[in-house]
């Protein structure tokens, strides 16, 4: 899997989910190698990120190689000796975050601090809220939902399509994920009786009213409130029991390789 994000500096980021992140005053956009290979026109600013765990996939190798000479590149791998080196202008190794799923946990993860890191925030909460994450039972209930919404405000969103990506890949599960103020506008109406909207964020910053309006769908509101990246570990082991009791492999997803390698 890989994307490319498009900043004014060599800031990090994962996917499009992951790379919402940092979409702002600095970034001028972000986007699926898949889609901006087939957008010669765009406007690249002054660097191309890719983000690669393999360093293979096919689509961010290509424009690596027409960037050449043109924008400089860098590009984030878990297998820095992969085709990218030699495709990218520079190489961000993350090689102890290699993992042998197909379904990105520990890269996805370890980009993510990486990228905040980068932009200065202070991550010393993040081992003992990430320990509690894997300690702690899971909620109740989430383990007989039939779907998923998963919920989140600013950076938040990102970690929200994140956990709805997971959610989809490991476990088949019906997963959508929405801006907080955008799921009253008629996302709201798919949340009922066992189904749950997971908010990622401090249960203190819901919207006025909307854990009331969750209620009375008769759905079930998760807010754990620790970190969001701490939050997703828990999402990430959601996904493996919920495959594990419906007899798939959430290390080897149906019809996905670990790298989309085009011929």
């Amino acid at each position: 899997m890989g994307e490319l994000v498009l900043r004014q500096f060599p800031q990090i980021g994962e996917r499009v989910d992951v790379g919402l992140l940092v979409d702002g005053p600095l970034a001028r956009g972000v986007g699926p190698a898949a889609a901006v290979v087939h957008r010669p026109d765009l406007e690249l600013g002054d660097r191309v990120v890719a983000l690669t765990r393999s360093g293979t996939t096919t689509e961010v190798l290509e424009l690596l190689r027409r960037l050449r000479g043109r924008t400089p590149t860098t590009a984030v791998t878990a297998v820095p000796e992969s085709p990218v080196r030699g495709s990218a202008d520079a190489v961000v190794p993350l090689d102890f975050a290699d993992e042998t799923s197909v379904v990105q946990t520990r890269f996805a993860s370890a980009e993510l601090v990486l990228l905040r890191a980068h932009l200065g925030e202070d991550l010393g909460h993040l081992p003992q809220q990430g320990h509690s994450a894997l300690d702690e039972p899971l909620p109740t209930g989430v383990l007989e939902a039939e779907q998923f919404t998963f919920l989140g405000q600013g950076w938040g969103y990102g970690i929200a399509q994140e956990a709805a990506l997971k959610m989809r890949e490991a476990a088949s599960a019906w997963t959508e994920a929405y801006p907080v103020m955008e799921y009253r506008h008629g996302p709201i109406s798919v949340t009922g009786p066992g189904r749950v909207a997971w908010w990622f964020g401090d249960p203190a910053a819901l919207p006025s009213g909307l854990a009331d309006d969750i209620a009375r769908t008769g759905g079930q509101l998760v807010a754990l409130g620790r970190d969001p990246l701490a939050d997703l570990v828990v999402v990430h082991r959601l996904a493996a029991a919920l495959a594990s009791a419906r007899g798939l492999d959430p290390d080897n997803p149906r019809h996905l390789p670990r790298s989309v390698i085009l011929a």
